[in-house]
């Protein structure tokens, strides 16, 4: 939380976290770090985010997301040749991805998709991280690791039979006119 804005007066910081959010239909372009979820607390390990039907574009760098422990589900995205990496996390998050369409940049020594920060191979080898049905493109690659993860009801169920790129043809802002529909 910026050092500018000031929560509610009656909201309890140390209460619990929240469980399910959904971040869709966005675009990103020319952006470093574009999303850290979580920040590792014991609050958080019960966490649950689904990013899905975003436009991650050139000029992104990295965290497309990030994700600290948890349960990070990541479908039906497009990411169009990051800069470092595209899936990242710390603190044994668990991700699972489904359905996206990955092209690795052109430098060949960022075409891996996944990044374990600051963990040692020994380590993350027992988060579980996978990928479902993903398409990988320009040499693009993902590191698998640990066991199953988990499916829970509330998962958006993933699109294969649409290309990625028609389910995110309409991410971004609305374009709107006063007084007529959006």
């Amino acid at each position: 939380m910026g050092s500018h804005l000031k929560p509610p007066a009656d909201c309890n910081l140390n209460g619990p976290a929240l469980e399910y959010v959904t971040i869709s239909n966005c675009i990103f372009n020319d952006h470093d770090k574009v999303m850290l979820l979580g920040v590792g607390n014991e609050l958080e390990k019960n966490m649950k985010v689904t990013v899905a039907y975003n436009k991650f574009g050139c000029g992104c760098v990295q965290r497309l997301p990030r994700c600290r422990c948890g349960l990070t589900h990541v479908v039906n995205n497009d990411y169009e040749k990051w800069q470092m990496y595209a899936i990242g996390g710390t603190d044994k998050p668990t991700i699972l991805s489904q359905g996206n369409r990955f092209v690795a940049p052109d430098d060949r020594q960022f075409k891996q998709v996944t990044r374990r920060a600051e963990a040692p191979e020994s380590e993350w080898k027992t988060w579980n991280w996978k990928s479902e049905h993903d398409i990988l493109l320009n040499g693009a690659f993902f590191i698998p690791s640990g066991g199953n993860v988990p499916c829970t009801p509330e998962m958006l169920q993933p699109e294969y039979k649409i290309p990625v790129e028609s389910l995110t043809r309409c991410a971004g802002l609305l374009k709107c006119t006063p007084g007529q529909p959006c």
